[in-house]
């Protein structure tokens, strides 16, 4: 019987480094205490933020040095509590981290009302009075771009007070599909009891045997089924909060909120939105080639994750993994290739599935941390790419953190998906490029199409779909299960034309954790478009790859101290524009095209 391992017998070398943090939670309490027992000293300068050059100054580096401390207690617990989400030591660690956070979000609310006080001239005359205010002309910049949506000193530590309690849709699901939530055992074609898990759901629908993967697919979305209420009105409260906490800022629209914050046009989206759907003519032609290579007539939900060589995926361990992608980022320079290198050394990932663990991947860590990878890796070519995918993210905040100050290395999510997808697309390239057998680079050459058609195709129809329910809320009308399903449905039903999918399909919302992010998906979709084009710019012969990989280099180190339109056009890329999108399903095409010719 194939079963999930609990914590303790994962090997030491396979987790990540959560001591290089905090030695102990011992450690960890005692600098919880410390830290507690400063958040006041964030208020005292309330009401006298702008009296002086010297005071302002005074208060951004207070503000940084017990940030810096909240943000360390904060990742650590977090972490923990990914590790195993039944232990509830770890989850009340993280609820009191989460706690402070909060407070010390409440105890500095006042800046941002207080600095909108002056006009933009005031802040020249203070910074020409105290020069190393200089180093935050991109933070005030930022406070005065935002002035016509921030309330009242009163207001604005209200809304950071109830932050804790905002956050309590996505927490609450996140406890229900990661350590509530149990799913069935199924029997294999071979006679094996199978554990249906988050983590391992997606392995399972590559299956080779179409009648198992029904049974699998049937079985993960009939306990779904058991719980939608209950995701029903976590994803309804998320929305409707995201629509109040935006006309609480005097915004239209939740959607405007959300773009605003890192200073992304509306119009990117639309032009998303609106440049994919123009061509699903390819994704039908994806999705007609799979029906081809499985000899069926139609393509269903449970087919959709399969191969177009109709056979299950070799297997890639993760030493094998860590090596091809080492040498595949080396177009990025020699420093970045070593400092990734040694990172996979100095147990940044925490590789494999354990019970109770969080499903998915992700990257984090804080500016005086190391990055911390969480994976659930299941020895195949997704998690492969997966590992590259986050070591992009850990390589970008390493090079923001090495080049800028603590106020300025925090980059927007809208960048931070072209770093992952990046990694991914030199990946693809180095293997197809120096594989030598055919079937593996065919199945390589399939991985990164599935990709695209997650990433650009699936994540555009998720921001269509998160669009739909937020413009629904706003219009005031119900946002029940059954709404929801039927608004899926009609999505996945035109995205997908050429398949037939049965009910169980339009239950997939239930199981998406990003729908809880406040339109964070669509820059999944933009981030693969732009890691395309600059993929293109640095895979040029001689100095024009060199100096394409040195834009791109620089983009990664400017962080946050420029808005993310911006940083992009470092790397010589204007997202304004819907090339970047169409320069992308170019790509998609060709490939397309060039498996036809392997198969």
């Amino acid at each position: 019987m194939s079963t999930v391992p609990e914590r303790e017998e994962i090997d030491t070398e396979h987790k990540w480094a959560l001591e290089s943090i905090f030695a102990s939670d011992e450690a960890w309490a005692e600098r919880f205490e410390d830290v507690s027992g400063r958040i006041d000293e964030l208020t005292d300068y309330e009401g006298r933020l702008t009296e002086s050059p010297e005071t302002l100054l005074e208060l951004l580096e207070l503000r940084e040095e017990i940030m810096r401390e909240v943000a360390q207690l904060a990742v650590y617990a977090n972490l923990r509590a990914s590790e195993d989400t039944r232990n509830q030591e770890y989850q009340a660690l993280s609820g009191k981290a989460q706690a402070l956070s909060s407070d010390a979000s409440s105890a500095v609310s006042y800046i941002q009302p207080e600095l909108q006080e002056l006009t933009k001239a005031d802040i020249e005359a203070f910074v020409d009075s105290k020069p190393a205010l200089a180093d935050y002309e991109q933070f005030f910049d930022d406070v005065l771009r935002a002035k016509p949506h921030t309330r009242s000193a009163e207001i604005e530590e209200l809304l950071a007070e109830l932050g804790e309690v905002t956050s309590s849709p996505n927490e609450i699901y996140s406890m229900l599909a990661n350590a509530d939530m149990t799913f069935p055992t199924v029997e294999d074609p071979a006679g094996n009891e199978i554990e249906i898990t988050q983590g391992n759901f997606t392995k399972l629908q590559k299956h080779e045997h179409r009648q198992f993967r029904k049974q699998v697919h049937e079985a993960f979305y009939d306990e779904w089924e058991t719980v939608r209420n209950t995701v029903g009105t976590a994803l309804q409260k998320q929305v409707r909060k995201d629509v109040k906490v935006a006309r609480a800022r005097n915004y239209e629209t939740a959607r405007g909120a959300a773009l605003d914050g890192p200073n992304v046009p509306l119009e990117v989206y639309d032009t998303l939105l609106e440049t994919v759907r123009d061509n699903l003519e390819l994704l039908h032609r994806h999705a007609e080639l799979k029906a081809d290579a499985l000899g069926v007539e139609q393509l269903n939900s449970w087919d959709l994750y399969m191969s177009l060589t109709g056979e299950e995926g070799p297997t890639v361990e993760y030493e094998q993994a860590k090596n091809w992608i080492i040498e595949a980022v080396e177009p990025l320079g020699e420093a970045y290739q070593e400092r990734m290198a040694e990172g996979l050394e100095d147990r940044w990932v925490d590789v494999y599935e354990n019970r109770g663990k969080r499903s998915g991947a992700f990257s984090s860590g804080t500016y005086d941390t190391q990055p911390f990878i969480l994976m659930n890796y299941q020895d195949d070519i997704a998690s492969m790419f997966t590992l590259a995918h986050e070591l992009g993210h850990s390589m970008h905040s390493e090079l923001s953190q090495e080049a800028q100050p603590w106020h300025d290395a925090g980059y927007e999510i809208f960048v931070a998906e072209v770093a992952s997808t990046v990694n991914e697309t030199l990946l693809t390239h180095h293997l197809l490029e120096t594989l030598e057998d055919d079937e593996l680079r065919l199945h390589v050459l399939d991985e990164y199409l599935e990709r695209f058609r997650s990433t650009l195709f699936r994540q555009t129809m998720f921001a269509e779909f998160e669009a739909q329910i937020h413009e629904r809320a706003e219009r005031d009308e119900p946002l029940t299960p059954d709404a929801f399903d039927a608004l899926y449905g009609e999505l996945k039903a035109s995205y997908y034309e050429p398949a037939e999918f049965d009910d169980h399909i339009a239950r997939e919302w239930e199981r998406i954790p990003h729908f809880y992010y406040n339109f964070y998906v669509y820059q999944y979709a933009t981030g693969i478009s732009a890691a395309v084009a600059i993929v293109k710019r640095i895979l040029q012969d001689g100095e024009a790859g060199r100096e394409a990989a040195a834009d791109y280099r620089e983009m990664l180190r400017a962080g946050g101290s420029v808005y993310p339109i911006e940083a992009l056009e470092i790397a010589g890329i204007d997202m304004t524009s819907p090339e970047p999108i169409n320069a992308a399903l170019s790509v998609y095409g060709n490939y397309l095209e060039r498996v036809e010719e392997l198969r």
